[in-house]
């Protein structure tokens, strides 16, 4: 963030908190303006208008009945595609968030206490499209990402070229390792803890490859921080890192030749394609990329938010972008409803490794009913996680879930309703509301 934008959401911050009954609300963007702003909107540079009520701290509905949360520190009237507030930054509340529920599901009483648990899946922050905040410029080992303001998301199709440090010794591997995991940006639930157990994942397996969902700044920070870390290049810088809500981010312990990202052109998440070539010893180049494809958000007013048709294109372009490659592996949070969104997909060669190598197996990786975390939620069970690859020179090993043990010790309490009373659950805590997939591939 520079150091102009800094300034100015202090001042916004301030000026929010100093307002009083004689502030007015633009009608354009909702920004509660003080008294001595009397001319134009500080946000929008809409004319002043006349004086209206002050927005109320929880859910509002605007005049187009678009569901709207008031951030708490500057009062701006964010829609719910934004997880964060797009003024200042601040987080939205965990009890404010919509829940992602199966829709046939009628055993939870629609007011649940908290219905967010593992059943959110929200956006990332997207670049502000306010003229009032200068275009952010963040340098990656050279290069240069420009988040478009115009658009509201990141400028179509950037390229993140960087150059990765070969960490393996440049002995011949005889087989490879590959991590998918959504980590969950939930930061109110024990996230050092659940952080750590992760590692201890990765420490347990050793993966060569790893392609992380959801990461947050502070997730960041804490990967950073870690032992198994100096192992692998990363393929989001520092400055990146605390500069974006959330975040798709790929690691490898093998040579990298380059890292690049692709935005998704019909995503209003910023969800994006990211992409990592590597070097195997004693095999051939390999390609490596994850995504976070558009994630269902049903919520007031119609609660029918499910972008399976945006989701579907997003896949049709990922395997168009990576179909070049003769070797290449897709792993990440697809968000993949069968009977919504239909077959996943493939081209030519590409296969779906699950149902390859598991036949018959419903690979459930998001699962209220066997992650005894999520208990109390909406009945859920999809494979929503997934790792698809088109190879010539290596072959599948085997592939399996990972994270389904909760970690010793710990748990938290949850507040349920259950038949108009509210009663409180003590769950176990697992690395996260997701399951991980770790595929092991052997050379030819």
């Amino acid at each position: 963030m520079s150091t102009i934008r800094f300034l100015r959401i202090l001042t916004i911050r301030a000026m929010s908190s100093s307002s009083s009954s004689s502030s007015w609300s633009c009608n354009k963007c909702t920004f509660l303006n003080s008294a001595s702003q009397k001319l134009n909107c500080m946000i929008c540079l809409a004319p002043v208008s006349l004086p209206s009520s002050s927005p109320s701290p929880s859910l509002s509905i605007s005049t187009n009945d678009e569901a709207k949360w008031a951030c708490k520190a500057c009062t701006f009237l964010n829609t719910y595609k934004n997880s964060i507030c797009d003024v200042c930054g601040t987080r939205l509340p965990t009890s404010s968030l919509l829940g992602f529920d199966d829709l046939t599901d009628s055993g939870l009483e629609s007011n649940n206490a908290d219905s967010s648990v593992g059943s959110v899946f929200f956006p990332l922050r997207r670049c502000s499209k306010r003229k009032a905040m200068d275009d952010d410029v963040v340098e990656v080992e050279g290069a240069s990402v420009v988040c478009s303001e115009s658009q509201g998301v990141m400028k179509k199709n950037k390229e993140i070229e960087t150059k990765g440090v070969a960490s393996d010794s440049g002995t011949p591997l005889t087989c490879l390792k590959i991590l998918s995991y959504n980590v969950w940006f939930r930061e109110d639930l024990e996230l050092n803890l659940r952080m750590r157990a992760i590692g201890h994942l990765i420490q347990l397996h050793s993966p060569h490859l790893i392609c992380f969902q959801e990461v947050t700044p502070e997730i960041y920070d804490i990967f950073r921080k870690s032992n198994w870390w100096k192992a692998y290049s990363c393929s989001v810088s520092v400055d990146v890192a605390v500069s974006r809500g959330y975040y798709c981010m790929l690691l490898s312990k093998l040579g990298v030749k380059s890292f690049s990202s692709k935005s998704f052109g019909n995503s209003i998440m910023g969800r994006e394609l990211s992409i990592a070539e590597v070097e195997v010893p004693g095999g051939k180049p390999l390609v490596f990329a994850t995504s976070h494809l558009e994630s269902p958000c049903p919520g007031p007013p119609k609660w029918d938010q499910m972008f399976s048709r945006e989701r579907v294109e997003q896949a049709k372009e990922a395997i168009e972008i990576l179909r070049p490659n003769t070797n290449v592996i897709f792993g990440g949070d697809m968000n993949w409803d069968d009977k919504l969104d239909g077959k996943f997909p493939l081209a030519d060669k590409w296969v779906d490794v699950w149902e390859v190598m598991k036949p018959g197996d419903l690979g459930f990786t998001y699962d209220t009913k066997a992650n005894p975390m999520l208990s109390g939620n909406r009945a859920l069970q999809k494979r929503l996680d997934r790792i698809l690859c088109r190879l010539d020179d290596y072959k599948l090993g085997g592939i399996e879930i990972v994270g389904k043990e909760a970690i010793p010790g710990l748990s938290y309490e949850k507040e349920k309703k259950v038949r108009g009373e509210i009663k409180k659950l003590e769950l176990p805590v697992l690395p996260s509301d997701h399951f991980g997939l770790l595929l092991t591939l052997s050379l030819k």
